[in-house]
């Protein structure tokens, strides 16, 4: 909680048990941007939803937030329209590969038509590749694989 009112994104990888996703939450403006990339709603997933709304209104309790009973439920999801995947394996190298672009770019907001600069339906086999060989050297560094 410290630097508690600091407007930062914080990533969270989700695994819905067989699908990774990633959330990147703003808890000071209440907003979830939702990147998916299989395409799906985040109504899919209902659990992990109360999940993270329960976690936001908790951050606001801990904040001393008053907010009237409507605006209780003001949390904002976002479905961001993130390059999609054309198989059933690679999530979790889409997730990496979208908080790596939101971090190379140090934004606090994701445009729901995703970044300008990191546009496109699909990525490349190179660019899923690119980032494969991102973690596998991470993993190196830790010698978590020794």
């Amino acid at each position: 909680m410290d630097n508690k009112d600091a407007e930062k994104l914080f990533f969270i990888p989700f695994n819905t048990g067989g699908h990774w996703l990633l959330l990147a939450i703003n808890p000071i403006r209440e907003i979830v941007y939702y990147l998916d990339s299989l395409g799906n709603d985040w109504t899919t997933y209902p659990d992990m939803k109360v999940l993270i709304d329960t976690v936001l209104q908790a951050f606001r309790a801990q904040r001393v937030i008053q907010t009237s009973r409507r605006g209780a439920n003001s949390i904002t999801w976002i479905k961001v329209a993130c390059p999609q995947q054309r198989n059933q394996i690679d999530c979790g190298y889409f997730m990496l590969r979208f908080m790596r672009d939101t971090l190379a770019l140090g934004q606090l907001k994701i445009p729901t038509d995703y970044f300008e600069e990191f546009k496109c339906a699909f990525y490349t086999k190179d660019q899923v590749d690119e980032i494969k060989e991102e973690w596998c050297q991470f993993m190196l560094e830790l010698n978590v694989c020794s």
